[in-house]
């Protein structure tokens, strides 16, 4: 509900993100009567470096034009037809979240959909791309990681090959039938 209420408002989602996350993990701890120690000492710890460096590959991509040209070639689309442009940015940003992960790859479109003030279908693609193309590959999403760690310590082992094999059935119709409702849908 906080979360929500902040999107409606327009608010940051960092710190009420945070605060929610400390009231819920207080009020579980205190329900069940365990202390702090419990949740710190199953904290993935070794993700935060990767997500430090998640966002420090974004600031090296933005510092080497990268965003720049992205941009350009946006524009260039948008020139030609919007609609296709979505189609495009959305298929775009769901395969290169596989290469570097949907964190980043989100970071960088929704940056280069700024600056290029791209329209609301291709915004909406480009969420699209980034929320269902990571379900492609085990490296894809942040999520994922922390998902298939969490398995592994409960002794069940999904390998990259068998994650690929039902992403490739399952993320390609899915990112098709979701980009074509919202592009059908949305008011020309």
């Amino acid at each position: 509900m906080v979360l929500l209420a902040s999107s409606a408002l327009d608010i940051q989602l960092g710190l009420p993100t945070a605060g929610a996350g400390v009231v819920t993990a207080t009020v579980v701890l205190v329900s069940e009567g365990k202390g702090p120690w419990t949740a710190l000492k199953n904290i993935a710890w070794g993700v935060l470096p990767l997500v430090a460096g998640l966002f420090v590959l974004v600031e090296a991509l933005d510092a080497t034009g990268l965003i720049g040209a992205i941009v350009a070639l946006l524009h260039d689309g948008l020139a030609r037809s919007a609609r296709l442009s979505a189609w495009g940015a959305g298929i775009s940003v769901a395969l290169v979240s596989n290469l570097i992960n949907n964190l980043p790859a989100g970071l960088i479109a929704g940056s280069a959909a700024h600056a290029a003030q791209a329209p609301a279908e291709v915004s909406r693609a480009v969420l699209i791309g980034v929320d269902i193309g990571p379900n492609l590959s085990v490296t894809g999403s942040l999520a994922t990681i922390l998902w298939l760690g969490a398995l592994r310590r409960e002794g069940h082992h999904v390998g990259f090959g068998t994650f690929l094999k039902l992403g490739i059935v399952v993320m390609p119709p899915a990112l098709i039938l979701a980009l074509g409702s919202a592009l059908l849908l949305a008011p020309r």
